[in-house]
């Protein structure tokens, strides 16, 4: 194989796998809570090329250098900075402000429930006066939300009728007397959490649940923290380096073109 063709095939691998993650931010960057990805490239490890059956070295090995490869997909990571707050007025809409998720309790087709973390705090009261999520995701209270507990015990629970007023700790106030507290959790290494959907997120296995300090604003949603503007940009740029990758495939094939119909018949 000619090394050029597949380093530029790898090059465009790496470059379409950025485009997915940057498409990815674009098409949530409406979506509350949401913490847009990045991607990460690297290297092949380095091969001892090695040149064989060479009669001028008495058909000994000869040592020609090390030579790389091209580039291989590497990691992807969140970034869990701030997003923007957008003020809503609606008193079941949240907001945190600092290092700190929502714990619910989320119930797949299957009906198994666990306990997932999100930033959207776009909340609202049922009928029985349970606080859930938009989805219908039964809201924890702090208990279950630290032991990761996604029963029925850990459910907020409110009058549906009277308005709530909810302090900075998450506190739930209806008639100036406390009748809930909204669960806020972090983790001692984000690296432990996994994507689950859009905006919510799993603890794998290792990871470690401790208490948050981020406050909770009522009346208010964060947004996603995804620059579009500075995406666009990214999107262009990648957009330049798979066409030059494609270009040196064109370049390539084009000179074993002339290598091999046009040298090769004299």
């Amino acid at each position: 194989m000619v090394k050029g063709l597949y380093t530029a095939y790898t090059g465009m691998l790496n470059q379409q796998n950025r485009m997915d993650v940057l498409t990815n931010n674009l098409a949530n960057s409406a979506t509350n809570g949401y913490k847009k990805e990045g991607a990460t490239s690297q290297s092949f490890d380095e091969q001892l090329a090695i040149k064989i059956k060479d009669t001028s070295d008495y058909s000994l090995p000869k040592r020609l250098g090390d030579i790389s490869l091209g580039v291989k997909i590497g990691e992807c990571y969140t970034d869990f900075g701030q997003g923007a707050f957008r003020v809503t007025d609606n008193v079941y809409d949240m907001a945190l402000d600092g290092d700190g998720f929502f714990a619910v309790s989320f119930q797949n087709k299957a009906g198994e429930a666990s306990v997932k973390y999100t930033r959207d705090g776009a909340f609202t009261v049922n009928r029985e006066g349970y606080l859930m999520t938009k989805d219908g995701d039964y809201v924890l209270n702090p208990a279950a939300a630290m032991a990761g507990n996604p029963g029925a015990a850990g459910y907020i629970r409110v009058e549906p009728n009277v308005k709530i007023a909810v302090d900075e700790a998450g506190n739930i106030f209806q008639n100036n007397v406390q009748v809930g507290q909204i669960g806020i959790v972090d983790f001692a290494d984000t690296n432990y959490l996994s994507k689950y959907g859009e905006n919510m997120y799993d603890l794998v296995q290792g990871g470690q649940v401790q208490e948050s300090d981020a406050r909770v604003i009522q009346g208010t949603l964060e947004m996603s923290n995804v620059n579009v503007i500075s995406e666009m940009v990214e999107m262009i740029t990648v957009t330049r380096a798979y066409e030059t990758n494609q270009k040196i495939i064109q370049t390539i094939d084009g000179t074993l073109d002339k290598v091999v119909n046009e040298i090769g018949k004299a």
